[in-house]
C-alpha cells in the first residue's frame, strides 16, 4: 500500500475560546487532488495555514512524506517541498510574468536576490520558467508586467509560481475566489492538466470545479471533519447536505 504524503493527526487551534480545528485528522496521497470544503469559518484556511507552517498547532502532529514536520517553520517545510497559495494573489507587480517565475525558480535554487537583475539573462532561470509559463496557458503573456495582466492570469502566474519550486505537495487556498466563469473555466482546466501529475489540497468554495477536480473530498464544519471521501460518496451524505451543500446545489453538482 502507498504512504501518504501527508499525515495529520488529532490536530488542535484555538483562538481564544473559538476552536477551529477539533482533532483533525487527514491523509492525503501521492498524486491525489485532495479538495476541503466547508461553510465560512468552518476552519478550511486555519487547516492550511497549519499545514503550510504559518500557524502552529496547539495539539497534533503532522507529517510530510515520511518526516515529522509539527514544528518546523515555513521555510524549512518549503525546502522539504511544501508549496501553498493565496485567496489573494501574490505576485510581484512590476515584474513580468517571465521574471516573477524566474525569481522563484532563483530562489528556490538559493540563489541571492541581489543578483536578480543579471539572473534575468541567464538561460538556466528563463527556460525553465518560459516551460512553466507555457504549462499554465501564459506563454504568449511572458513580457507583460504582472500588474497588467487580468485577475485570472494573475492567479495563473502565482500557480506557476508555486510550481517553479518543484513542490510535492500544492496547497491551493480558493484559487477560484473573485473570478468570472470564463477564468474559472480555464483555472479549472489548468488544474486538471496538473492531475496525477502534481499532488494538491484545495480549498475552494465553487463546487463545480471541486467535484471536476477532486478524486477525494474531506468536509469541515466548525473545525470538525464530519467526512471524507469520493466526490460519488460526498454527494451521498445526508449529513454533509445538511451541513453546507444542500440538496439543489448537490444535485447539480
Amino acid at each position: 500500500m502507498t504512504e501518504a504524503l501527508l499525515e495529520v493527526r488529532g490536530l488542535v487551534k484555538c483562538f481564544g475560546a473559538i476552536m477551529a480545528s477539533a482533532r483533525l485528522s487527514l491523509s492525503i496521497m501521492p498524486g491525489e487532488v485532495h479538495a476541503i470544503i466547508g461553510p465560512n469559518g468552518a476552519g478550511k484556511s486555519t487547516l492550511i495555514s497549519l499545514i503550510a507552517g504559518e500557524l502552529r498547532p496547539d495539539a497534533g502532529v503532522i507529517r510530510f512524506s515520511g518526516k515529522e514536520i509539527t514544528a518546523l517553520p515555513v521555510h524549512k517545510r518549503s525546502r522539504l517541498g511544501l508549496a501553498r497559495s493565496f485567496q489573494i494573489t501574490s505576485i510581484f507587480q512590476g515584474f513580468c510574468a517571465l521574471d516573477n517565475v524566474a525569481l522563484a525558480i532563483q530562489a528556490c535554487s538559493g540563489h541571492s536576490f541581489r543578483f536578480w537583475q543579471n539572473a534575468r539573462r541567464i538561460a538556466a532561470l528563463r527556460e525553465p520558467a518560459l516551460s512553466i509559463l507555457e504549462q499554465v496557458g501564459l506563454a504568449g503573456r511572458a513580457q507583460t508586467v504582472a500588474a497588467r495582466l487580468s485577475y485570472g492570469e494573475q492567479r495563473q502566474l502565482e500557480i506557476a509560481m508555486a510550481l517553479a519550486v518543484k513542490p510535492k505537495l500544492l496547497l491551493l487556498d480558493e484559487p477560484m475566489a473573485g473570478m468570472g466563469q470564463e477564468e474559472t473555466e480555464q483555472l479549472t482546466a489548468l488544474l486538471m492538466g496538473l492531475k496525477g501529475k502534481q499532488t494538491l489540497v484545495l480549498v475552494e468554495h465553487d463546487m463545480e470545479a471541486v467535484f471536476a477536480l477532486a478524486d477525494r473530498i474531506s468536509v469541515l464544519v466548525y473545525g470538525q471533519m464530519i467526512a471524507t471521501g469520493t466526490p460519488d460518496v460526498i454527494r451521498s451524505l445526508a449529513e454533509v447536505r445538511k451541513a453546507y451543500l444542500g440538496d439543489e446545489e448537490m444535485e447539480g453538482a
